[in-house]
């Protein structure tokens, strides 16, 4: 039997990875520490305001999966954070796609070469929380973002009753952190359900320092973090790191 994995991403992005973890021989458990929801637009809108708007940033899969819930456009130019976001766009129908291959920085570095703040602004769909201060750090720049919630990611408030077992009992070898809000919600609840011993059987593989710091408070058997901020880079960690 390989080793267990334990996979904390929402339920809306885990199809690919439970994939390639299939695919690499490893077992694996399920529990997000996010739940995905697409409410409808805020009463009295009918669609999304696009004018003046000359491309479209998104900074996860589910600001795409949104969008098009609400727009049939797809003649915008795309700047996505990274190529899983940028996969999710050209599925979507988008053609003219260019991913930043990193994280929020990269893809404010990556507007900046591609787009001109006199062309227009920049439509941004995006949860109600969000990693990063994309805004910001384009305005600062001369860009103007228009930045609209088009979907919410509600935290878990407890762990599944057999995950507590497997955590306790050595079940999990190795847990996925896909995000600063993921890894803390864990936290959270291993606090809540006063596990923290368990800790220290697993190794945390996370996608970015960022994700790292956030699980400081925990004692772990080891911590790797991604040479790239990206789905396969972690994946090439977690395979060194538990062999």
């Amino acid at each position: 039997m390989g080793k267990t994995v334990l996979n904390t991403r929402p339920e809306t992005d885990s199809t690919d990875l439970c994939a390639e973890l299939t695919v690499r021989g490893y077992e694996i458990c399920c529990a997000p520490m996010l739940t995905i929801e697409f409410p409808a637009l805020p009463h009295g809108a009918h669609s999304l305001d696009l004018d003046n708007i000359q491309a479209l940033v998104f900074t996860s899969a589910n600001g795409v999966r949104a969008f098009t819930r609400h727009c049939n456009r797809r003649d915008l130019p795309v700047l996505a954070v990274g190529d899983a976001t940028a996969s999710t766009a050209h599925a979507a129908g988008f053609t003219d796609i260019a991913s930043a291959r990193g994280n929020i920085d990269d893809l404010a570095d990556l507007i900046s070469q591609k787009v001109s703040p006199d062309k227009g602004g920049l439509y941004h769909p995006a949860a109600r929380k969000t990693a990063g201060d994309l805004g910001t750090l384009l305005a600062a720049k001369g860009y103007v973002v228009r930045r609209q919630t088009l979907y919410e990611a509600h935290a878990a408030n407890a762990f599944p009753p057999a995950l507590i077992g497997g955590l306790v009992h050595a079940g999990i070898d190795a847990v996925l952190f896909f995000s600063p809000r993921t890894a803390e919600t864990f936290v959270k609840l291993v606090e809540h359900h006063n596990i923290k011993g368990a800790m220290a059987n697993m190794t945390a593989i996370c996608l970015s320092p960022a994700v790292q710091d956030r699980l400081a408070s925990l004692h772990w058997r080891k911590v790797v973090v991604a040479a790239q901020p990206t789905q396969q880079s972690l994946l090439s960690a977690l395979d060194s790191a538990i062999i």
